[in-house]
């Protein structure tokens, strides 16, 4: 009975913030960037050049071009996926078509690309986290991913640069320029928000001063460590290098307390992927 209650709260809160995040990416797009003529990529971007040609509403685009692809995500990814994608896309049309009417908030047009673009981003990043999408090349992305040499998110930003591109020859070729700075903050929106500001980051750091710089890590920090044994290849000489993992806001705290003791450490950052963020978690918490 209890994992019954937690599975409805659960796809209760999650309706919810898809809900949430269509609402917001439909006030950045109408409220912001179009009302000063910037596009956002994909879909999105082909339904606003396709709207304006023809005067026929935006929700209307949105909502018949992500169509075939939502069909080809339930056939190819899975219905959870298409189910979740669909109910965004129909709520994201739904949103855009009530906004259209309302004029846009600012003609400032680089207070509007940034502002609609953290906006857009934060929306789309919302659905995203919790299991659906909004534009149908992300799903393009995915099952070409399998196909070919590209990552999903080089196929997604090779097919938005050509769309950006293309806004250049109706809205001018600065509009176009605006179109990509609000897509890269847009992009960099997204992924704070589906990954949170505590990312999980790897280091390796490899310093004389080891043992130091291990203590003062536990000591202000508060993070266990690794040490892991290494060994040059030139010299033969061995050595013990660190091994912590950290989350993204404590890193510039971590390149002090490394360089207090040796300025000539070598510090190496990563991201923590795939199922090691679930180690990850438990390390820095």
């Amino acid at each position: 009975m209890t994992k019954k209650r937690n599975g409805v709260l659960i796809n209760f809160s999650r309706v919810l913030f898809m809900l949430l995040g269509s609402a917001l990416a439909a006030i950045g797009l109408e409220i912001f960037l179009i009302p000063n003529n910037i596009i956002d990529g994909g879909i999105t971007g082909i339904s606003i050049m396709a709207s304006h040609l023809t005067s026929i509403e935006l929700g209307i685009f949105t909502f018949v071009l992500n169509l075939p692809f939502v069909i080809l995500g339930y056939k190819q990814i899975g219905k959870t996926f298409a189910v979740s994608t669909i109910f965004s896309v129909i709520c994201f049309s739904i949103g855009v078509t009530l906004l259209h009417p309302i004029p846009g908030i600012t003609q400032d047009t680089l207070l509007a690309t940034i502002f609609g673009g953290i906006i857009l981003g934060v929306g789309v990043g919302l659905i995203i986290r919790n299991g659906g999408s909004l534009d149908g090349t992300e799903i393009v992305a995915i099952l070409l991913e399998k196909r070919s040499a590209f990552s999903i998110g080089e196929i997604v930003m090779f097919i938005n640069l050509f769309i950006l591109g293309t806004s250049g020859f109706l809205f001018g070729w600065d509009r176009a320029m605006y179109s990509l700075i609000a897509y890269f903050i847009a992009f960099k929106a997204i992924d704070i928000t589906v990954e949170g500001l505590e990312e999980s980051k790897s280091v390796i750091i490899v310093s004389d001063k080891n043992k130091d710089i291990s203590k003062a890590i536990m000591d202000r920090l508060g993070r266990g460590i690794t040490l892991l044994n290494g060994k040059g290849a030139y010299s033969g000489a061995e050595t013990e290098v660190i091994y912590v993992v950290l989350s993204r806001l404590e890193i510039a705290k971590l390149k002090k307390i490394v360089h207090d003791f040796d300025e000539d450490a070598l510090i190496t950052i990563t991201s923590v992927e795939g199922t090691g963020k679930k180690y990850a978690k438990k390390a820095i918490h």
